[in-house]
């Protein structure tokens, strides 16, 4: 993973050897859903292209105010890195600017934590040129948090004529200054892309077309489902995020003689960093913009109860926890057969409170099984769902099937 500051270099061909950390602060942990075994925070880090090499849990009441795990883990931790020649510490959770640079101090390495790791893999995955504005306005809001004597540099720096004028601007407000710049850049270049979407929302308004969005937690198998469905060959992998961009296509339906419009959409997981939500809004809308949502749920995860919950929180945050939603529970080829259901399609209650059953599939993307079924839940839903004139707020549309590119006479597109 890379880092502004490198006590130690990586070489440029190695994969950086990673030390994880997570710290357990009790009930406050248990409602966060603290990882003990540190093994999504092992994933985020393979997907960055990392290495884990150790893993170090620490338990506290509370964070330490300079170092987050204490000065006697800091040392345990020091340790490690230097036995196993580690080139970078990752943590869990989030850190503040102050710790991130207490540790780096105490260890020698760069230090990141959870947010930054997410938002190193976002800006490696982004294809479409949305996508890509959207990670770069989220890193440039994450890293005007960390500016307070973040670099060697930040000195302040004389001012007036022949140096006579006393005190003038410090570094660090020239570097605040420059990245406030470059968000204020971006977010114009992100409204003039979204302008475009509007277009091809309005259209889809206009002609009455079914949407249908697929969600989940991250890895759930949604773009191989989404493949399977519609034949398409969008990007697929059994890695955390591997598709960031929405991608949409038709798919229909014989058992209601329409088509309907399927948009994949970006994974979710615990913890995501609030700012990369407010970046993805756009992409995220397609779900709320959904007429029905394909909830779909790694069926053979031990945690699925908590990933699911995980995702209620944030179709909640972007305004869609009010979509009628189809459970998909993916992957059933990897349950045992003691677990594996005796009906291909029932209905449970979904854990948002809702006292409406919500249908339930068990499908395999891989292996095919269950997506007649599913097939027939989407014509049902379609059938019993009238289409209305969408009237809702277009300047968040999302379609990166028909990706918009910057206008060349955009001199900031150089």
């Amino acid at each position: 993973m890379s880092a502004t500051s490198s006590p130690a270099a990586t070489p440029p061909s190695e994969a950086a050897r990673a030390i994880l950390v997570g710290v357990d602060f009790g009930r406050q942990s248990a409602k966060q859903g603290f990882d003990e075994s540190l093994d999504e925070l092992a994933l985020l880090a393979e997907s960055a292209g990392d290495t884990p090499v150790a893993k170090v849990i620490a338990r506290r009441p509370a964070p330490d105010a300079a170092l987050f795990v204490g000065s006697g883990k800091a040392d345990e931790i020091k340790l490690l890195v230097q036995a196993h020649q580690a080139h970078t510490v990752l943590f869990d959770q989030a850190i503040s600017p102050a710790q991130q640079r207490n540790l780096e101090r105490v260890l020698g390495v760069p230090v990141a934590d959870r947010t930054a790791l997410i938002l190193e893999i976002f800006a490696q995955r982004a294809q479409s040129h949305e996508g890509k504005l959207q990670v770069e306005l989220a890193r440039l809001q994450y890293l005007a948090t960390r500016l307070v004597r973040r670099w060697s540099h930040l000195e302040r720096q004389s001012g007036g004529i022949g140096m006579r004028g006393g005190p003038g601007e410090a570094q660090i407000e020239l570097d605040r200054r420059m990245i406030d710049e470059r968000i204020k850049k971006t977010k114009e270049r992100l409204k003039q892309v979204q302008r475009q979407r509007s277009t091809q929302r309005r259209s889809r308004a206009r002609n009455g077309v079914f949407k249908v969005s697929l969600v989940g937690y991250t890895n759930a198998g949604k773009s191989t489902l989404f493949n399977a469905l519609t034949k398409a060959r969008a990007y697929a992998a059994n890695q955390l995020f591997a598709t960031l961009d929405t991608t949409t296509r038709s798919l229909y339906l014989e058992q209601a003689g329409a088509s309907v419009s399927l948009s994949d959409t970006v994974g979710f997981i615990r913890d995501l960093p609030h700012k990369l939500v407010e970046a993805f809004r756009a992409t995220l809308q397609e779900a709320a913009d959904a007429d029905l949502l394909l909830h779909v749920v790694d069926a053979a995860s031990p945690v699925l109860d908590e990933q699911m919950a995980e995702v209620e929180r944030v179709l909640e945050e972007i305004g869609a926890g009010g979509v009628p939603q189809i459970l998909v529970y993916n992957k059933q080829d990897l349950l045992p057969d003691d677990q594996r259901p005796r009906e291909i399609v029932d209905a449970m209650l979904r854990p948002n409170g809702s006292t409406e059953p919500t249908p339930r599939v068990f499908v395999s993307a891989l292996s095919g099984s269950g997506l007649a079924e599913l097939r027939r839940l989407i014509a049902t839903a379609m059938q019993a769902q009238p289409l209305i004139p969408d009237e809702r707020d277009p300047r968040f549309d999302v379609d990166a099937s028909d990706d918009p590119e910057p206008s060349s006479s955009d001199p900031s597109q150089a």
